[in-house]
């Protein structure tokens, strides 16, 4: 009896990553979108994940979408820039290998106010696409906030699409299709070395710097011409992902400098030091790692980190003493501001 394969509906998100249908991580989009539409569409997908194959709407919090934007014009464009985008996704027809075109994003309400709703419904078609998915990718919400630009997010869900296969490291792409994966704009960066400056090099810099894979791409010509690449992919020891978790920690600035990686001396900026752990928390319980607070503090500016651990310790009291304090505190911390938007 041959065993039945695992299903990307299967896979399960978790408080440190979400999961992506591979289909609709290869994709070439009609439609360019930004950092931040690419973004918003992952945690939509993440938020209607446990009904995301079923003709139902789903509600997300629109202060979940936003990020640390106080304003929410970004999300307000970054929905309607989804709902006009067509991308064309490589399937299985009839047996046959084709090219189906589908919508990412089908009809909404969004509520007036600011603290307010945004009510949406998932295309047919992806549906079907998203139902018979075998294939994904596991993105870990740090690395996908951390990445500064679009070209980065993308090779970065191409990489974690690929990165656990046992049979593959490499595999070869035409450069209309690099380009087209990548979302650049027709008529942009439309000679190699341009795509190469431009695009491909700081998107493998920062992946290389963040991620727990290294990639490499290198041109392949026919005649004078770079018609095709070769990708290669292949996981970090454990000093390499040391070093991408301590450079997670950087300011957006030092990130930038990190991943680029200058040769000038640059002194990287380290987030500001917090204030002092209230004597009051002692009593609690030992303080965490002081790059956990920094971490909480950046992820959740506005916040008073101090007052949701003490609520933290209150809610754990009793129970048994996580295995990793900092990281589960970090989820905490995390589920705290999704429940109470400043």
């Amino acid at each position: 009896m041959s065993k039945k394969p695992y299903r990307t509906l299967d896979a399960r998100p978790n408080s440190e990553s979400l999961v992506k249908p591979g289909e609709l991580v290869d994709v070439i989009e009609v439609t360019p979108l930004t950092l931040n539409d690419r973004r918003i569409y992952n945690q939509l997908l993440e938020n209607a994940w446990d009904a995301i194959d079923k003709p139902v709407s789903h509600v997300i919090q629109k202060s979940m979408l936003r990020g640390s934007h106080n304003s929410n014009d970004r999300v307000g464009e970054s929905i309607e820039r989804l709902m006009s985008a067509i991308v064309k996704v490589e399937v299985v027809w009839d047996g046959e290998p084709a090219v189906e075109r589908v919508q990412l994003l089908g009809g909404n309400v969004e509520t007036v106010r600011s603290d307010g709703l945004i009510e949406y419904e998932i295309p047919a078609r992806l549906r079907k696409i998203i139902s018979n998915s075998t294939v994904f990718a596991r993105l870990q919400r740090e690395i996908m906030f951390a990445l500064s630009s679009k070209y980065a997010l993308t090779l970065y869900e191409i990489v974690q699409k690929r990165g656990n296969l046992r049979w593959r490291s490499s595999e070869n792409f035409s450069v209309d299709d690099l380009r087209g994966i990548l979302g650049v704009p027709k008529g942009k960066l439309t000679n190699w070395s341009n795509l190469k400056l431009r695009a491909i090099e700081p998107a493998i810099a920062e992946v290389n710097a963040l991620s727990d894979y290294m990639v490499a791409i290198d041109p392949i010509k026919t005649g004078r011409r770079v018609t095709h690449v070769e990708m290669r992919w292949w996981k970090k020891d454990g000093e390499g992902q040391g070093a991408a978790e301590r450079a997670l920690k950087f300011s957006s600035v030092g990130r930038k400098a990190k991943a680029q990686e200058q040769e000038e001396n640059v002194q990287v900026p380290v987030a500001p030091s917090i204030k002092p752990r209230p004597a009051w928390l002692e009593k609690r319980g030992d303080a965490l790692k002081t790059e956990t607070y920094e971490t909480a503090r950046l992820r959740h500016p506005g916040y008073d980190i101090y007052y949701i651990e003490g609520q933290w310790r209150d809610w754990s009291a009793g129970m048994e003493p996580p295995k990793d304090p900092d990281r589960a505190f970090l989820a905490y911390i995390r589920k705290f501001a999704e429940a109470n938007p400043i």
